[in-house]
């Protein structure tokens, strides 16, 4: 990557971190593509101060070739735009290369979700009384119950809740704060896992994290979660290649909406800026409505 270039990358992510509170995971993500990006058009022997048109092109001809799917071209080329639109108001570049250059067509996959009986068994699986296994159970009752990111899962502060407390405050995409409403099932859990917490604190020493972990970011990384809830799938007979934090924040979308909650509520509960993000989930609900019109309409 040319000198500069890898100065004005650092100074686009710098007002990303500052001025719009990108999370930790979203800027390595934009790092990644945009250094990618860079030392791609370094090879053609240009910078982000000279790039073309034809040379973001060829850098997405490239990631075609290479085989990556339409919606990672389309990430990138988001990440580019972004870029460029920085470099244009800054007035490191007088025009934005980016600008009229279409996106791949990317189509959008319905999300995986698992079934309520399936749920079920896992939350049988995971129902125990060693240490690991209510702190397990405690984590699948905030993925499945309150619907949370496993991002803003891991590093919940403590203490996330308080006996008297019917709604968790949770931070965010872009550090924003939302309320999530807790069920009283979710709260006994938590409980029976707030008993044996200190087992998981290093070396006895208070943490601050809820979750916390001998690791060092001090509370369990998403990594070892995931590979927690794969063992589970295991033990309660289920596939786990369709078990995931990602996975069980769906199932809580998708089975609200089955059981009758609205789009704009759970637009709120799952912290989407944009509703149209939430309505990929209507997949659900369209099934739903033609079962009340195939049950209930009187010429059905």
């Amino acid at each position: 990557m040319f000198d500069m270039s890898a100065r004005y990358l650092e100074g686009f992510l710098e007002m990303l971190l500052t001025e719009r509170g990108a999370a930790t995971n979203t800027l390595a993500g934009y790092r990644r593509d945009l250094t990618d990006f860079a030392d791609f058009i370094a090879r053609r022997g240009v910078s982000l101060k000279t790039a073309s048109a034809a040379d973001i092109q060829a850098f997405l001809k490239f990631s075609d070739d290479i085989g990556l799917k339409s919606s990672t071209q389309a990430r990138r080329l988001s990440a580019i735009r972004q870029l460029f639109s920085y470099l244009l108001g800054e007035d490191i570049r007088r025009d934005d290369p980016a600008l009229n250059i279409d996106s791949p067509r990317a189509g959008r996959r319905l999300p995986k979700y698992l079934s309520e009986e399936e749920v079920d068994r896992l939350l049988a699986a995971a129902d125990g009384e060693t240490p690991e296994k209510k702190r397990l159970f405690s984590l699948l009752h905030l993925l499945y119950a309150a619907g949370l990111r496993v991002s803003e899962l891991v590093s919940l502060p403590f203490p996330a809740l308080r006996d008297q407390d019917r709604f968790l405050i949770v931070r965010g995409k872009g550090n924003k704060e939302r309320l999530v409403p807790v069920n009283q099932a979710c709260k006994q859990a938590l409980a029976a896992y707030l008993e044996v917490r200190e087992n998981f604190c290093p070396d006895g020493r208070h943490s601050k994290w809820l979750f916390p972990s001998r690791g060092g970011q001090g509370f369990l990384t998403r990594q070892r979660l995931g590979q927690l809830l794969k063992d589970l799938a295991i033990e309660a007979n289920i596939d786990p290649a369709k078990v995931s934090p990602h996975v069980l924040r769906h199932a809580f979308a998708s089975h609200l909406l089955a059981n009758g909650a609205d789009l704009r509520s759970l637009q709120k509960m799952l912290g989407h800026a944009d509703i149209s993000t939430t309505q990929i989930y209507t997949h659900v609900l369209q099934k739903r409505l033609m079962d009340i019109v195939s049950t209930h309409h009187p010429l059905a």
